[in-house]
């Protein structure tokens, strides 16, 4: 894929850029703030686009306005956004149109999920950090929600909102293929969800169950 990285820290941008290199990928260009960044986008058309939420000028959510400012010109172009700490309010409309991952910097040390994550978004799937998952799940209106299901079933629902596929749960938590399909259906089932099998409109299917009115929500 054809990369644009938006990172302030040098260090951090250039490990990144090495690592994704070393993948295969081709990063087009490496900007500094969220002005340059955007003009990279522009000027490169790239299949992915990085960003850390937080950039230049303001560090506040510059580079998270930038994303959902890419989505609406260039909407083809895949969103990763990086942060260092659970930010979710631009993140959830921009979830909703798929090729888009939402995950913590220090997941970027699990190199093999982090590669798979890239690959993931940038066939137009999604990607969302296990913590953001766990944060969404494990609310008081969520237990009730979630009280039909075993235990393996809630570990199984954990891994498809993060956007794993069946293949890449049964790998994740040691189980068969066939195993894994047997819990989706019974989730599925046992929460009223549409069987789709494409990941990414499992992955709204379960955010949507989530998300009802009076289920815990991130704080923005």
């Amino acid at each position: 894929m054809r990369i644009v990285i938006g990172e302030d820290s040098a260090l951090f941008r250039e490990g990144l850029a090495c690592l994704l290199a070393d993948a295969g990928h081709e990063v087009v260009e490496k900007a500094h703030d969220a002005p340059s960044l955007l003009q990279a986008v522009e000027r490169t058309e790239p299949d992915l686009a990085i960003i850390d939420i937080r950039m230049p000028p303001d560090r506040t959510d510059d580079g998270a306005r930038a994303a959902r400012r890419i989505r609406t010109t260039r909407p083809r172009c895949g969103i990763v956004l990086l942060s260092q700490h659970i930010e979710t309010r631009h993140s959830v409309e921009l979830v909703a149109h798929g090729g888009f991952g939402y995950l913590l910097k220090d997941r970027v040390l699990d190199v093999d999920d982090f590669l798979d994550a890239i690959r993931r978004i940038g066939a137009g799937g999604s990607a969302l950090d296990p913590e953001v998952v766990r944060r969404l799940v494990g609310g008081q209106r969520s237990d009730r929600l979630l009280a039909p299901l075993t235990e393996r079933e809630r570990d199984v629902l954990a891994l498809m909102a993060e956007g794993l596929t069946n293949i890449g749960i049964a790998r994740r938590l040691w189980l068969t293929d066939r195993t894994v399909e047997a819990h989706v259906s019974s989730i599925m089932n046992k929460l009223g969800l549409p069987t789709s099998e494409e990941g990414h409109r499992r992955v709204l299917a379960v955010l949507a169950y989530l998300n009802q009115p009076g289920t815990t929500t991130l704080a923005p």
